[in-house]
Protein backbone atom coordinates (compact mmCIF):
# COMPACT_ATOMS: atom_id res chain seq x y z
CA UNK A 1 0.00 0.00 0.00
CA UNK A 2 1.45 3.65 -1.00
CA UNK A 3 2.76 5.88 2.12
CA UNK A 4 -0.12 7.80 3.04
CA UNK A 5 2.71 10.63 4.61
CA UNK A 6 4.17 10.48 1.12
CA UNK A 7 1.14 10.77 -1.03
CA UNK A 8 -0.19 13.82 0.79
CA UNK A 9 3.48 15.60 0.91
CA UNK A 10 3.31 14.90 -2.84
CA UNK A 11 0.01 16.68 -3.47
CA UNK A 12 1.90 19.61 -1.05
CA UNK A 13 4.48 19.89 -3.42
CA UNK A 14 2.62 19.58 -5.88
CA UNK A 15 0.66 22.91 -4.86
CA UNK A 16 3.68 24.68 -3.29
CA UNK A 17 5.58 24.48 -6.77
CA UNK A 18 2.07 26.48 -8.43
CA UNK A 19 2.70 29.22 -5.99
CA UNK A 20 0.43 28.25 -3.29
CA UNK A 21 0.49 28.19 0.35
CA UNK A 22 -0.31 24.56 1.82
CA UNK A 23 -0.29 22.76 5.08
CA UNK A 24 -1.26 19.61 6.83
CA UNK A 25 -4.23 20.76 9.27
CA UNK A 26 -6.50 19.36 11.58
CA UNK A 27 -6.66 15.95 13.20
CA UNK A 28 -3.13 14.26 10.90
CA UNK A 29 -1.89 17.65 13.13
CA UNK A 30 -2.65 17.11 16.35
CA UNK A 31 -2.07 12.95 16.28
CA UNK A 32 1.48 13.75 15.21
CA UNK A 33 2.35 15.65 18.01
CA UNK A 34 1.10 13.50 20.37
CA UNK A 35 3.05 10.58 18.30
CA UNK A 36 0.40 8.63 17.06
CA UNK A 37 0.13 7.22 13.28
CA UNK A 38 -2.36 9.90 11.61
CA UNK A 39 -5.51 7.57 9.67
CA UNK A 40 -5.58 10.51 7.45
CA UNK A 41 -4.24 13.96 6.15
CA UNK A 42 -6.60 16.88 4.93
CA UNK A 43 -5.05 19.64 3.62
CA UNK A 44 -5.72 23.24 3.66
CA UNK A 45 -4.50 25.38 0.71
CA UNK A 46 -4.43 29.40 -0.52
CA UNK A 47 -5.20 27.50 -3.63
CA UNK A 48 -9.28 27.99 -4.86
CA UNK A 49 -11.11 25.01 -5.60
CA UNK A 50 -10.82 25.84 -9.46
CA UNK A 51 -6.83 26.05 -8.99
CA UNK A 52 -7.06 23.00 -7.20
CA UNK A 53 -8.70 20.99 -9.41
CA UNK A 54 -6.55 22.54 -12.35
CA UNK A 55 -3.59 21.01 -10.85
CA UNK A 56 -5.47 17.83 -10.08
CA UNK A 57 -7.59 17.25 -13.23
CA UNK A 58 -8.80 13.64 -11.96
CA UNK A 59 -10.11 15.47 -8.98
CA UNK A 60 -13.63 15.26 -7.26
CA UNK A 61 -15.61 18.49 -6.15
CA UNK A 62 -16.94 17.09 -3.27
CA UNK A 63 -17.78 20.41 -1.44
CA UNK A 64 -17.03 23.47 -3.54
CA UNK A 65 -19.41 25.77 -2.09
CA UNK A 66 -17.17 24.75 1.13
CA UNK A 67 -13.94 25.20 -0.85
CA UNK A 68 -12.99 21.14 -0.27
CA UNK A 69 -11.92 19.15 -3.56
CA UNK A 70 -11.19 15.51 -3.17
CA UNK A 71 -8.02 14.36 -4.72
CA UNK A 72 -6.21 10.93 -5.43
CA UNK A 73 -2.85 10.02 -5.65
CA UNK A 74 -2.05 6.20 -5.43
CA UNK A 75 -5.24 5.28 -5.08
CA UNK A 76 -5.58 7.48 -1.98
CA UNK A 77 -8.12 9.97 -1.19
CA UNK A 78 -7.25 13.29 0.46
CA UNK A 79 -9.55 16.33 1.19
CA UNK A 80 -7.80 19.53 0.11
CA UNK A 81 -9.78 22.87 1.33
CA UNK A 82 -9.31 26.82 0.45
CA UNK A 83 -8.41 28.69 3.46
CA UNK A 84 -11.78 29.98 4.60
CA UNK A 85 -14.13 32.20 6.65
CA UNK A 86 -17.34 30.79 7.32
CA UNK A 87 -20.37 33.21 7.18
CA UNK A 88 -23.18 33.07 9.36
CA UNK A 89 -25.17 29.61 10.72
CA UNK A 90 -28.69 29.15 10.26
CA UNK A 91 -29.31 25.30 11.44
CA UNK A 92 -26.86 24.96 13.91
CA UNK A 93 -24.79 22.50 11.51
CA UNK A 94 -23.57 24.58 8.05
CA UNK A 95 -22.26 28.17 7.41
CA UNK A 96 -24.90 29.59 5.34
CA UNK A 97 -21.64 31.07 2.89
CA UNK A 98 -18.15 30.97 2.75
CA UNK A 99 -15.48 33.45 2.00
CA UNK A 100 -11.91 32.18 1.54
CA UNK A 101 -9.07 33.51 3.86
CA UNK A 102 -6.03 33.29 5.28
CA UNK A 103 -4.55 30.53 7.27
CA UNK A 104 -5.26 32.20 10.73
CA UNK A 105 -8.92 33.13 9.89
CA UNK A 106 -9.23 29.71 8.81
CA UNK A 107 -7.88 28.27 12.22
CA UNK A 108 -9.87 30.70 14.24
CA UNK A 109 -13.12 29.49 12.49
CA UNK A 110 -12.67 25.92 13.58
CA UNK A 111 -13.65 23.82 16.60
CA UNK A 112 -10.89 23.05 19.19
CA UNK A 113 -7.73 24.82 19.62
CA UNK A 114 -5.91 20.75 19.31
CA UNK A 115 -7.95 20.77 16.47
CA UNK A 116 -6.96 23.91 14.86
CA UNK A 117 -2.87 23.73 14.12
CA UNK A 118 -0.94 23.55 10.39
CA UNK A 119 1.72 21.72 9.98
CA UNK A 120 3.83 22.76 7.04
CA UNK A 121 4.56 19.26 5.31
CA UNK A 122 7.85 19.07 4.03
CA UNK A 123 9.66 20.46 7.08
CA UNK A 124 7.31 19.63 9.99
CA UNK A 125 6.72 22.93 11.30
CA UNK A 126 3.62 23.77 13.25
CA UNK A 127 2.01 27.15 12.97
CA UNK A 128 -0.03 27.58 15.44
CA UNK A 129 -2.36 30.77 15.76
CA UNK A 130 -5.03 29.45 18.51
CA UNK A 131 -2.41 28.06 21.62
CA UNK A 132 -3.42 24.48 20.25
CA UNK A 133 0.38 23.05 21.19
CA UNK A 134 -0.13 24.20 24.36
CA UNK A 135 -3.59 22.62 25.40
CA UNK A 136 -2.11 19.43 23.87
CA UNK A 137 0.68 19.63 26.38
CA UNK A 138 -1.41 20.28 28.94
CA UNK A 139 -4.23 17.89 27.82
CA UNK A 140 -6.92 20.16 27.72
CA UNK A 141 -9.69 20.45 25.43
CA UNK A 142 -10.58 24.17 24.47
CA UNK A 143 -12.81 25.91 21.93
CA UNK A 144 -11.80 28.15 19.55
CA UNK A 145 -12.73 31.85 20.72
CA UNK A 146 -16.00 31.75 22.45
CA UNK A 147 -17.36 28.53 22.76
CA UNK A 148 -20.88 29.30 22.85
CA UNK A 149 -20.73 30.93 19.36
CA UNK A 150 -18.66 27.58 18.72
CA UNK A 151 -21.74 25.60 19.51
CA UNK A 152 -24.59 27.17 18.36
CA UNK A 153 -22.48 27.52 14.83
CA UNK A 154 -22.49 23.58 14.49
CA UNK A 155 -24.26 21.91 17.57
CA UNK A 156 -22.46 18.17 16.28
CA UNK A 157 -19.56 19.80 18.17
CA UNK A 158 -21.18 19.25 21.64
CA UNK A 159 -20.87 15.73 20.86
CA UNK A 160 -17.11 15.75 18.80
CA UNK A 161 -16.18 17.78 22.35
CA UNK A 162 -17.04 14.27 24.32
CA UNK A 163 -15.43 11.90 21.54
CA UNK A 164 -12.17 13.90 22.05
CA UNK A 165 -12.10 13.80 25.45
CA UNK A 166 -12.54 10.24 25.46
CA UNK A 167 -10.29 9.59 23.06
CA UNK A 168 -7.48 11.50 23.48
CA UNK A 169 -7.85 11.08 27.73
CA UNK A 170 -8.40 15.00 27.90
CA UNK A 171 -10.34 17.07 30.15
CA UNK A 172 -12.57 19.89 28.76
CA UNK A 173 -11.75 23.31 30.47
CA UNK A 174 -14.52 24.88 32.72
CA UNK A 175 -15.71 27.72 29.67
CA UNK A 176 -16.19 25.39 26.89
CA UNK A 177 -17.50 22.47 29.47
CA UNK A 178 -20.07 25.05 30.79
CA UNK A 179 -20.83 26.31 27.24
CA UNK A 180 -21.55 22.17 26.06
CA UNK A 181 -23.84 22.04 29.64
CA UNK A 182 -25.76 25.73 28.54
CA UNK A 183 -26.72 24.25 24.71
CA UNK A 184 -27.32 20.84 25.20
CA UNK A 185 -30.55 21.44 24.09
CA UNK A 186 -28.79 22.18 20.22
CA UNK A 187 -28.37 18.75 20.21
CA UNK A 188 -31.93 18.22 18.70
CA UNK A 189 -31.00 20.03 15.86
CA UNK A 190 -28.69 17.66 14.46
CA UNK A 191 -29.38 14.58 12.22
CA UNK A 192 -30.01 11.25 14.17
CA UNK A 193 -27.15 9.78 12.10
CA UNK A 194 -24.86 12.17 12.50
CA UNK A 195 -25.23 11.80 16.58
CA UNK A 196 -25.55 8.51 16.63
CA UNK A 197 -21.58 7.93 14.03
CA UNK A 198 -20.55 10.40 17.19
CA UNK A 199 -21.90 8.24 19.96
CA UNK A 200 -20.63 5.25 18.72
CA UNK A 201 -16.87 6.29 18.39
CA UNK A 202 -17.34 6.94 22.10
CA UNK A 203 -19.08 3.75 22.90
CA UNK A 204 -16.19 1.83 21.12
CA UNK A 205 -13.56 3.42 22.70
CA UNK A 206 -11.80 1.73 26.26
CA UNK A 207 -12.84 4.71 28.10
CA UNK A 208 -16.29 4.37 27.02
CA UNK A 209 -17.28 4.40 30.91
CA UNK A 210 -15.97 8.37 31.26
CA UNK A 211 -17.55 8.89 27.69
CA UNK A 212 -20.93 7.98 28.86
CA UNK A 213 -20.22 9.74 32.61
CA UNK A 214 -19.27 13.06 30.05
CA UNK A 215 -22.47 12.26 28.17
CA UNK A 216 -25.08 12.12 30.98
CA UNK A 217 -23.47 15.39 33.30
CA UNK A 218 -23.46 17.64 30.28
CA UNK A 219 -27.04 16.87 29.40
CA UNK A 220 -26.62 15.03 26.09
CA UNK A 221 -27.64 12.22 26.85
CA UNK A 222 -31.09 13.48 27.47
CA UNK A 223 -31.13 14.54 23.77
CA UNK A 224 -30.35 11.28 22.53
CA UNK A 225 -30.72 8.08 24.92
CA UNK A 226 -32.59 9.81 28.23
CA UNK A 227 -33.94 6.16 29.39
CA UNK A 228 -30.19 5.81 30.74
CA UNK A 229 -30.72 8.62 33.11
CA UNK A 230 -33.73 6.34 34.43
CA UNK A 231 -31.16 3.90 35.77
CA UNK A 232 -29.23 6.64 38.35
CA UNK A 233 -30.82 6.06 41.83
CA UNK A 234 -32.29 3.09 40.75
CA UNK A 235 -31.46 0.31 43.54
CA UNK A 236 -30.72 -3.29 43.13
CA UNK A 237 -30.93 -5.93 46.14
CA UNK A 238 -27.44 -5.18 47.82
CA UNK A 239 -26.99 -8.95 47.87
CA UNK A 240 -26.40 -9.64 44.03
CA UNK A 241 -25.13 -6.26 43.51
CA UNK A 242 -23.18 -4.75 46.53
CA UNK A 243 -21.44 -2.25 43.62
CA UNK A 244 -24.49 -0.28 43.49
CA UNK A 245 -27.37 1.16 41.79
CA UNK A 246 -27.84 0.15 37.90
CA UNK A 247 -26.00 2.99 36.12
CA UNK A 248 -23.39 2.24 38.22
CA UNK A 249 -23.36 -1.31 37.53
CA UNK A 250 -23.49 -0.56 33.80
CA UNK A 251 -20.88 1.53 34.14
CA UNK A 252 -18.26 -1.33 35.80
CA UNK A 253 -19.32 -3.21 32.73
CA UNK A 254 -18.70 -1.24 30.05
CA UNK A 255 -15.03 -0.25 31.67
CA UNK A 256 -14.46 -4.56 32.30
CA UNK A 257 -15.03 -4.96 28.35
CA UNK A 258 -12.20 -6.60 27.40
CA UNK A 259 -10.24 -6.27 23.57
CA UNK A 260 -12.14 -4.51 21.05
CA UNK A 261 -15.67 -5.44 21.63
CA UNK A 262 -17.81 -4.96 19.21
CA UNK A 263 -20.10 -1.69 18.69
CA UNK A 264 -23.26 -4.24 19.04
CA UNK A 265 -21.81 -5.83 22.62
CA UNK A 266 -20.84 -2.38 24.26
CA UNK A 267 -24.43 -1.25 23.17
CA UNK A 268 -25.98 -4.60 24.28
CA UNK A 269 -24.11 -3.86 27.75
CA UNK A 270 -24.69 -0.04 27.73
CA UNK A 271 -28.66 -1.43 27.08
CA UNK A 272 -28.79 -4.98 28.97
CA UNK A 273 -30.63 -3.51 32.09
CA UNK A 274 -32.89 -0.40 30.63
CA UNK A 275 -35.90 -2.33 31.75
CA UNK A 276 -35.18 -2.41 35.56
CA UNK A 277 -36.18 0.76 35.97
CA UNK A 278 -39.72 0.29 35.15
CA UNK A 279 -40.10 -3.30 36.03
CA UNK A 280 -38.24 -2.32 39.98
CA UNK A 281 -40.56 -3.86 42.78
CA UNK A 282 -39.70 -4.10 46.26
CA UNK A 283 -41.46 -6.75 48.77
CA UNK A 284 -41.49 -5.09 52.55
CA UNK A 285 -41.61 -8.82 53.78
CA UNK A 286 -39.16 -10.31 52.28
CA UNK A 287 -36.94 -6.97 52.25
CA UNK A 288 -36.22 -8.24 48.28
CA UNK A 289 -35.70 -6.02 45.35
CA UNK A 290 -37.38 -7.64 42.18
CA UNK A 291 -36.78 -6.96 38.43
CA UNK A 292 -40.00 -9.35 36.99
CA UNK A 293 -39.47 -9.89 33.59
CA UNK A 294 -36.77 -6.34 32.76
CA UNK A 295 -34.47 -8.99 29.96
CA UNK A 296 -38.05 -8.64 28.16
CA UNK A 297 -38.96 -5.17 28.72
CA UNK A 298 -35.37 -4.25 28.30
CA UNK A 299 -35.38 -6.14 24.60
CA UNK A 300 -38.34 -4.16 23.94
CA UNK A 301 -37.40 -0.82 25.16
CA UNK A 302 -33.70 -1.32 23.18
CA UNK A 303 -35.81 -2.12 20.03
CA UNK A 304 -37.09 1.24 20.04
CA UNK A 305 -34.04 2.81 21.27
CA UNK A 306 -32.19 1.75 18.46
CA UNK A 307 -34.96 2.15 15.70
CA UNK A 308 -34.86 5.59 17.14
CA UNK A 309 -31.39 6.55 16.35
CA UNK A 310 -31.41 4.56 13.02
CA UNK A 311 -29.51 1.95 13.08
CA UNK A 312 -29.78 -0.81 10.82
CA UNK A 313 -31.81 -4.02 11.47
CA UNK A 314 -29.01 -6.05 11.98
CA UNK A 315 -27.31 -4.63 14.99
CA UNK A 316 -30.72 -3.92 16.33
CA UNK A 317 -31.69 -7.73 16.33
CA UNK A 318 -28.08 -8.68 17.58
CA UNK A 319 -28.73 -6.19 20.43
CA UNK A 320 -31.72 -7.31 21.43
CA UNK A 321 -30.94 -11.10 21.31
CA UNK A 322 -28.63 -10.22 23.81
CA UNK A 323 -30.64 -7.93 26.03
CA UNK A 324 -33.38 -10.52 25.68
CA UNK A 325 -31.05 -13.48 26.76
CA UNK A 326 -29.08 -12.34 29.20
CA UNK A 327 -30.87 -13.97 32.47
CA UNK A 328 -30.97 -16.95 30.79
CA UNK A 329 -27.21 -18.35 31.90
CA UNK A 330 -28.99 -18.64 34.98
CA UNK A 331 -30.53 -22.10 33.60
CA UNK A 332 -27.60 -23.37 31.76
CA UNK A 333 -26.76 -26.32 34.29
CA UNK A 334 -30.19 -26.96 34.14
CA UNK A 335 -30.58 -27.68 30.91
CA UNK A 336 -31.07 -30.77 28.79
CA UNK A 337 -27.73 -30.99 26.51
CA UNK A 338 -29.92 -30.77 23.25
CA UNK A 339 -30.64 -26.94 24.68
CA UNK A 340 -27.44 -26.16 25.70
CA UNK A 341 -26.04 -27.13 22.08
CA UNK A 342 -29.00 -24.77 20.52
CA UNK A 343 -27.99 -21.92 22.86
CA UNK A 344 -24.13 -22.04 22.01
CA UNK A 345 -25.09 -22.10 18.57
CA UNK A 346 -26.57 -18.79 18.46
CA UNK A 347 -25.04 -16.26 16.11
CA UNK A 348 -24.61 -13.72 19.11
CA UNK A 349 -23.47 -16.16 21.81
CA UNK A 350 -20.06 -15.62 22.07
CA UNK A 351 -21.04 -11.55 22.07
CA UNK A 352 -23.07 -12.76 25.28
CA UNK A 353 -20.92 -14.59 26.75
CA UNK A 354 -18.74 -11.52 27.24
CA UNK A 355 -21.94 -9.65 28.32
CA UNK A 356 -22.13 -12.68 30.88
CA UNK A 357 -18.29 -12.29 32.26
CA UNK A 358 -18.99 -8.61 32.71
CA UNK A 359 -22.02 -8.91 34.38
CA UNK A 360 -21.15 -11.14 37.21
CA UNK A 361 -17.76 -9.76 37.48
CA UNK A 362 -19.41 -6.28 38.02
CA UNK A 363 -21.90 -7.87 40.93
CA UNK A 364 -21.92 -11.09 42.43
CA UNK A 365 -18.34 -12.05 41.03
CA UNK A 366 -20.44 -15.21 40.57
CA UNK A 367 -18.89 -17.44 37.80
CA UNK A 368 -20.32 -20.65 37.60
CA UNK A 369 -22.96 -20.80 34.67
CA UNK A 370 -19.79 -19.02 32.79
CA UNK A 371 -17.21 -21.74 33.94
CA UNK A 372 -19.72 -24.34 32.97
CA UNK A 373 -20.71 -23.37 29.64
CA UNK A 374 -16.54 -22.66 28.86
CA UNK A 375 -15.74 -26.02 29.81
CA UNK A 376 -19.24 -27.75 27.38
CA UNK A 377 -17.37 -25.08 24.23
CA UNK A 378 -14.31 -28.04 25.17
CA UNK A 379 -16.15 -30.92 25.26
CA UNK A 380 -18.22 -30.19 22.16
CA UNK A 381 -15.23 -28.90 20.06
CA UNK A 382 -14.94 -32.03 18.53
CA UNK A 383 -17.72 -32.15 16.07
CA UNK A 384 -20.52 -29.23 14.99
CA UNK A 385 -22.97 -27.98 17.55
CA UNK A 386 -25.62 -28.62 15.30
CA UNK A 387 -24.88 -31.39 12.93
CA UNK A 388 -27.49 -32.23 9.43
CA UNK A 389 -31.01 -33.76 10.42
CA UNK A 390 -31.42 -37.05 10.29
CA UNK A 391 -34.84 -36.79 8.78
CA UNK A 392 -36.02 -34.39 6.64
CA UNK A 393 -39.42 -33.58 5.53
CA UNK A 394 -38.97 -35.38 2.42
CA UNK A 395 -38.39 -38.38 4.17
CA UNK A 396 -41.37 -38.07 6.29
CA UNK A 397 -43.66 -38.06 3.41
CA UNK A 398 -42.04 -40.72 1.87
CA UNK A 399 -42.39 -42.27 4.76
CA UNK A 400 -46.51 -42.00 4.61
CA UNK A 401 -47.08 -38.17 6.64
CA UNK A 402 -49.09 -36.06 5.24
CA UNK A 403 -47.45 -32.43 4.84
CA UNK A 404 -48.80 -29.78 7.64
CA UNK A 405 -47.10 -28.07 10.35
CA UNK A 406 -46.32 -31.14 12.65
CA UNK A 407 -43.69 -31.70 10.23
CA UNK A 408 -41.71 -29.10 12.33
CA UNK A 409 -42.10 -30.45 15.73
CA UNK A 410 -41.31 -33.91 14.49
CA UNK A 411 -38.14 -32.61 13.13
CA UNK A 412 -36.68 -30.98 15.97
CA UNK A 413 -37.77 -33.78 18.17
CA UNK A 414 -35.81 -36.19 16.25
CA UNK A 415 -32.56 -33.53 16.10
CA UNK A 416 -33.20 -33.22 19.88
CA UNK A 417 -32.49 -36.95 20.23
CA UNK A 418 -29.59 -36.38 18.01
CA UNK A 419 -27.82 -33.58 19.80
CA UNK A 420 -28.67 -35.45 22.91
CA UNK A 421 -26.44 -38.17 21.47
CA UNK A 422 -29.11 -40.65 21.53
CA UNK A 423 -29.28 -41.15 17.29
CA UNK A 424 -26.49 -40.68 15.05
CA UNK A 425 -28.32 -42.22 11.78
CA UNK A 426 -31.22 -42.07 9.80
CA UNK A 427 -32.20 -45.70 10.61
CA UNK A 428 -31.93 -45.10 14.46
CA UNK A 429 -34.23 -41.74 13.42
CA UNK A 430 -36.58 -44.07 11.48
CA UNK A 431 -37.39 -45.91 14.64
CA UNK A 432 -37.58 -43.74 16.45
CA UNK A 433 -40.03 -42.16 14.43
CA UNK A 434 -41.94 -45.01 14.44
CA UNK A 435 -42.26 -46.05 17.81
CA UNK A 436 -43.03 -42.12 18.93
CA UNK A 437 -45.22 -41.17 16.30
Amino acid sequence: MPNLLKAAQKIAQTLHQAGHTCYFTGGCVRDSLLNKSPKDFDIATSATPKQVRKLFPKSDSIGAHFGVILVRVHGLAFEVATFRTDGTYTDNRRPNSVTFSSPQEDASRRDFTVNGLFQEPLTGEIIDFVNGSADIDQKIIRAIGNPVDRFQEDALRLMRAIRFATKLDFEIEPATWEAICENAHLLEHIAIERIQAEFNQILVHKDRARGLDLMVQSGLIRHCIPEVLDLQGCEQPPQFHPEGDVYVHTKIMLNMLSGEPSLELCLAVLLHDIGKPSTYSYNPEEDRIRFSGHDQVGAEMAEVILKRLKYSNKTIEEVCAMVKNHMNFMNVRFMKTSKVKRFMARPTYQQEMELHRVDCGSSNGITENYDFLRAKEQEFAAEPLIPPPLISGKDLISLGYPPGPDFKPIIEAIQNEQLEGKLSTKEQAIAWLSENY
